[in-house]
């Protein structure tokens, strides 16, 4: 499935010198190269793009000027930034200059060089999640930059026993990417199933964790998302600490979280901070909303179609009444709404924000009032529609959302065909591809398939936090308990009476 992973140069000749690498460079107007002084030995090589210039005249400047300095050991001693170090490979220096080095020779023949880090950081500030927004709870979302979101990871984990390994992936954008995990805790072979796939990459440019997550995912031709993609610095803290993996790169503002089954994507880490019984009524009624969501318009296909006999005689009326004046069958009516639906979201999604919130409400109103006029769709679908549009948002995870977006399509197609027996055998089919769905080698309809009671506890219920005192049954983790529960059914008083 992977083709192993060759780390490829641009324009990188077999036997090329550092000479060779500073010609290639020169044919870019942003890299700079220079002699300190006339008097003084060493050449200064850098790309001003992405380094810092002001470092360069307060840290670099004076000591490359000074002729009491002739030599780099002697350099390298005496600047004052870390990380300095005196290079000879040919990679070393080209990925040293590439990434933001200033990269020194005593003269232009010498191939040992001092680099020194001097890089230009521009990042935003870490704001509110957008995707993953929450009532209760933190309010800190990862950015672009993968040393704030290592930051915020370890701020809420800081022990020695979480470990993060990095990786350079893309022949091209050698992106950084960092793999988390928990050790002590995490299955070791999961570790090491993750970071062969990351090693096994062979694509040469990678912006985002959601390429690298289609590049290694069990099955690439699933529409059902494999690993969890989250903005939420604690939901990741939560995930290591029941045993689970995570990757994050440099330019995402997300972390995927693997492995991870099918309903883990209903879960909102609001949840987590409300009372029990709360958090599993409103679990629940996402879990219908989203059923709703997928199964009532190919319900009322299957239903107008072939099952009349369902229809309650009142209902029925209102129903006939309603259609009476469509030209067309209820198949082409509600695939003409379901897709005025996804092109109002499409276009609610592409256009700035506060115009595409009145895109969305104004065109919504304007366009269901004019079909139902022009007796293009009944008005019992259009409030049906209205109501699949609506439930379908409870999703907490957007990757999931978009999943159940498409699902409804087979089931709109399949109940067409053969109504109530056409419904059962696209859910079959679902249900099949379900199960034989794993999620870095992991089943991802547990804890139904393979049946865990105990996994029930945070899953679909949602107990007390007291009784969530064992890991996942299915991680198999090297550490089964997180804690020792203490909970009582009647706490002891603390005043007597």
């Amino acid at each position: 499935m992977f083709k192993k992973h060759v780390y490829k140069k641009l324009n990188l000749k077999k036997g090329k010198t550092l000479e060779d690498l500073i010609q290639a460079c020169q044919k870019s107007f942003d890299f700079v190269s220079y002699q300190a002084t006339e008097k003084a030995p060493f050449h200064l090589h850098y790309i001003k793009s992405l380094v810092d210039e002001k470092q360069i005249d307060s840290h670099i400047s004076s000591y490359t000027k000074n002729p009491e300095l002739p030599t780099l050991i002697d350099l390298e001693q005496s600047i004052p930034i870390e990380g300095t170090k005196i290079i000879q490979k040919i990679e070393e220096i080209e990925q040293s200059l590439l990434s933001g080095h200033v990269i020194i020779q005593v003269t232009k023949h010498d191939n040992e060089v001092l680099a020194v880090p001097v890089q230009q950081k521009e990042q935003r500030s870490v704001d509110i999640p957008e995707n993953e927004f929450t009532v209760i709870g933190p309010k800190e979302a990862f950015i672009e930059s993968l040393d704030v979101n290592l930051n915020l990871i370890r701020k809420r984990l800081p022990v020695p026993e979480l470990v993060i390994k990095e990786f350079i992936v893309g022949s091209i954008s050698k992106s950084r990417v960092a793999v988390l995990h928990m050790d002590g805790i995490t299955n070791t072979q999961l570790v090491q199933t993750l970071t062969e796939r990351i090693n096994e990459v062979d694509y040469d440019e990678i912006v985002d964790s959601s390429q690298i997550t289609q590049l290694i995912s069990d099955n690439p031709y699933s529409y059902f998302p494999q690993l969890l993609e989250t903005e939420r610095p604690e939901r990741v803290a939560s995930a290591l600490v029941e045993g689970k993996v995570v990757f994050t790169m440099e330019g995402s503002p997300q972390a995927m979280i693997g492995p991870t089954n099918l309903l883990e994507f209903f879960s909102s880490p609001d949840d987590h901070y409300m009372m029990w019984p709360l958090s599993m009524f409103f679990r629940i009624i996402r879990l219908l909303a989203v059923l709703f969501s997928v199964l009532a318009t190919s319900v009322y296909i299957a239903v107008t179609t072939y099952h009349h006999e369902v229809i309650p005689d009142v209902l029925l009326n209102t129903m006939v009444a309603s259609r009476l004046e469509v030209p067309y069958p209820p198949i082409i009516e509600v695939i003409l709404l379901e897709l005025t639906v996804e092109l109002l979201r499409e276009a609610g999604a592409r256009l700035p924000s506060r115009i595409g919130q009145t895109i969305g409400i104004v065109g919504g109103i304007v366009i269901g009032t004019a079909v139902v006029e022009a007796s293009l769709a009944s008005s019992v679908l259009l409030i049906l529609i209205g109501l699949t549009a609506l439930s379908s948002f409870t999703t907490p995870i957007y990757q999931m959302g978009n999943t159940i977006r498409i699902l409804r399509f087979p089931f709109i197609i399949f109940a067409q065909w053969f109504g109530f027996f056409g419904m059962a055998i696209c859910l079959a089919i679902h249900l099949l591809h379900l199960i034989k769905l794993t999620s870095l080698g992991y089943p991802y309809l547990s804890p139904l398939y393979p049946f865990r009671v105990r996994d029930f506890r945070d899953e679909i219920l949602k107990l007390p936090i007291q009784k969530l005192e064992n890991q996942p049954e299915v991680l198999r983790s090297q550490k089964k308990k997180r804690f020792i529960s203490k909970y009582r059914k009647h706490p002891p008083k603390d005043i007597e009476e």
